[in-house]
């Protein structure tokens, strides 16, 4: 990896493990072992770098995402895929706990490719659910923009719970009530 891709790799971990405010960036240059001028030669400062880290994992979470959304038979079955438990369930999903940081929060342009990203994501889960509507699974009367903004929103707050408890099983218990309800509610 060149000094650029190292920073942003180096900042995206910090950002996960501490969040924005308590990620500075000498801890970004200390971990990518580069020096002050790379990165400023690289990145205008801590928000440019941030925001380059926040596209990589948009797209890295985009694959995850399509490759769950594309497995299984059924509409419920995928579904299901997007609400496995991933290895880092603990640590809690790596936009969703940004913006969750007031720095982030307030400002648009740290914001936006989160914001992005989630709309994306609904959008792609909305998808999945007319398709099943369409081949007959999702009654045809139910509100896919809801449903969508409501899977996310349980996978989004399973995030939480389970990381309050340091425990999967809340996530689990999330994802399952979920699909019970998807199950005995809006499928055919």
């Amino acid at each position: 990896m060149d000094s650029a891709e190292r920073l942003i790799a180096s900042m995206q971990e910090l950002l996960w493990e501490r969040g924005y405010s308590g990620t500075s960036p000498r801890a970004v240059q200390k971990m990518a072992d580069v020096g002050q001028g790379s990165m400023y030669h690289h990145f205008q400062g801590k928000a440019d770098l941030a925001v380059a880290a926040e596209h990589l994992m948009g797209r890295e979470l985009q694959t995850q995402i399509n490759e769950r959304l594309s497995s299984g038979a059924t509409t419920v079955d995928k579904i299901a895929a997007f609400l496995t438990i991933d290895e880092h369930v603990l640590r809690g999903c790596r936009l969703g706990r940004l913006v969750q940081d007031t720095e982030v929060a307030s400002n648009d342009e740290l914001r936006a490719p989160i914001q992005t990203m989630f709309v994306w994501i609904q959008q792609n889960i909305a998808s999945t659910l007319e398709d099943g509507r369409s081949n007959g699974e999702i009654r045809p009367d139910a509100n896919i923009e809801a449903l969508a903004a409501t899977i996310l929103a349980v996978r989004q707050g399973a995030y939480v719970l389970a990381r309050a408890a340091q425990s999967e099983e809340p996530f689990r218990k999330a994802a399952d009530g979920l699909i019970e309800m998807l199950t005995h509610g809006v499928c055919v």
